[in-house]
């Protein structure tokens, strides 16, 4: 199975609940999406985007309800789609990409890494691989946090497309 996921930052008032229109976000070329990604317009996870998202899984005990921690990968209203074998398409308002924002700058890496290791590190090569996996894992967490920090700061909302392949 083969996944990524993709952010894209949008204004809102040009924001659309129509997946047509949501679906148009994601059709540029690379060479479009690689020039947002440097922005911090758009970011793009490769295959261990389920597991980053066990990253945040063990966060604070929030209520349910204010959980920034649970919409900085896979979190956000889902938008119906006719087709429902296409990839899933999400959407986090403003308020909530500036949550996530918040909880992001300030989450302790170490300690969410803490509560996920013993699950992630048998996928990644074991405690041998530890460094490394940390080091894979750090950095995603870092590229969500410029992403979702620059978002903030300009007020705008996050599209999501999640694409999983093969099963």
């Amino acid at each position: 199975m083969s996944a990524y996921l993709r952010l894209r930052a949008v204004p809102p008032p040009a924001l659309r609940n129509s997946a047509t229109w949501l679906e148009r976000l994601f059709q540029d070329d690379s060479a479009t999406v690689r020039h947002r990604v440097v922005r911090h317009r758009e970011e793009v996870l490769d295959g261990r985007c389920l597991d980053q998202e066990r990253i945040y899984a063990g966060g604070s005990p929030h209520r349910a309800a204010d959980r920034p921690q649970a919409q900085v990968v896979l979190g956000g209203r889902p938008v119906p789609r006719a087709d429902p074998r296409k990839p899933q398409l999400l959407v986090l308002t403003a308020a909530q990409a500036r949550r996530v924002a918040r909880f992001l700058t300030t989450a302790d890496f170490d300690a969410l890494w803490f509560f996920a290791r013993d699950e992630l590190l048998p996928r990644y090569g074991g405690v041998r691989a530890e460094p490394e996996t940390w080091g894979a894992f750090i950095r995603g967490h870092r590229e969500l946090t410029a992403f979702y920090t620059r978002t903030a700061d300009c007020g705008e909302a996050v599209v999501k497309w999640l694409s999983v392949r093969g099963a």
